[in-house]
């Protein structure tokens, strides 16, 4: 089976389950017991994929162009496809009902109500929270800045200290650069494979295990923050090298380069600005991040925050979110103008 009629049965399978689950869930009204059963749930879903896939197949064989098939057709079908609206096509109508239902079952799921939004109860208490936020407690300021500060670094730290690393491991996962050879493709799979669950795995989640491995402060921020950020940039970088121009690596490879200088002469002055371009802005990410993880004990200004908030002292939240806005709005300032100076 081909990559692209893989990739649209994938799509259609799953579109497909979809729907069943959510009539089934709509007719049976499963109880909570039941939706737990998971060899059961599972099994309904796989089989419903497999039927959808069928149905793929037989659909398009018909000339019924599905969603899978318009998305994932090669490039020259779809030239010569007939441009119609899209409430007059098969794939149009998939794709309709498979959001509404993704948005009905999303509604569902997380039990929202416009009724209980507007709770006047619920609303009195949010005008007192509002109302804390709203008058600062100035008091607090200077511990404020001085957990910032904190912060900023443990985000600095986290960033350069990432940098060598994604910079190396962003070579051995780019397929341009690993191609040939069979050792050189195991490689790159299982680097892909170990990358993806490490960016998989929220920081939020990493500082929570820094925390219990060298304690509850700023290093266990500092590390989760850098852990993450070799994953995520060795992505963002493998995706530039991917995207980079054959002409110059034909032209130094045509005068006996071997691959280490093949990378530095021909890849890396392509890459080179875009790279720091988007490692200023990761570090801009970064900043962001690591307010949230110190709610987890990460150190820096969101220890500082989950304290106060955790005792209702809303005038000192107020404060902190404060001194937050001002320098995240500031990183990001900073960030965009260094960033569209490197283009």
């Amino acid at each position: 089976m081909s990559g692209p009629i893989l990739r649209r049965s994938v799509l259609d399978g799953i579109s497909f389950a979809t729907f069943v689950s959510a009539i089934l869930t709509i007719i049976v009204h499963p109880t909570r017991e039941q939706m737990l059963n998971l060899p059961i749930v599972a099994g309904i879903f796989l089989i419903s994929f497999l039927v959808g896939c069928l149905v793929s197949q037989i659909l398009n064989s018909m000339g019924i162009k599905t969603l899978g098939q318009n998305l994932f057709e090669p490039d020259y079908e779809k030239a010569k496809a007939e441009a119609k609206a899209w409430y007059r096509t098969f794939w149009g109508w998939h794709l309709f009902l498979f959001i509404l239902v993704l948005f009905v079952v999303g509604i569902n799921k997380t039990k929202f109500s416009v009724i209980e939004l507007l709770d006047q109860d619920g609303f009195a208490g949010a005008s007192r929270l509002f109302k804390g936020l709203f008058s600062p407690n100035w008091s607090i300021l200077p511990t404020a800045v001085y957990n910032i500060i904190e912060t900023v670094f443990m985000a600095f730290l986290a960033t350069m200290f990432a940098i060598p690393v994604a910079f190396i491991l962003s070579f051995m996962s780019a397929k341009n650069v690993v191609m040939g050879r069979p050792v050189s493709y195991a490689i790159y799979f299982v680097l892909k494979a170990i990358l993806n669950l490490t960016r998989s795995i929220e920081a939020l989640v990493w500082a929570i295990i820094f925390s219990v491995w060298v304690g509850i402060g700023p290093f266990a921020g500092m590390l989760a923050l850098m852990i993450h950020s070799i994953a995520s940039l060795t992505k963002q970088y493998a995706e530039m090298v991917e995207n980079v121009s054959d002409g110059p690596i034909e032209g130094v490879r045509s005068c006996g380069a071997n691959k280490l200088q093949t990378i530095w002469f021909a890849i890396v002055p392509q890459v080179i600005l875009p790279y720091i371009s988007f490692t200023v802005y990761r570090w801009d990410i970064n900043v962001r991040m690591a307010t949230i993880i110190g709610l987890v004990g990460g150190g820096g200004i969101g220890t500082m925050l989950i304290q106060y908030q955790g005792q209702a002292m809303w005038s000192e939240v107020g404060t902190i979110i404060f001194v937050i806005a001002i320098v995240v709005w500031a990183m990001d300032l900073a960030s965009s103008y260094i960033r569209e100076a490197l283009k």
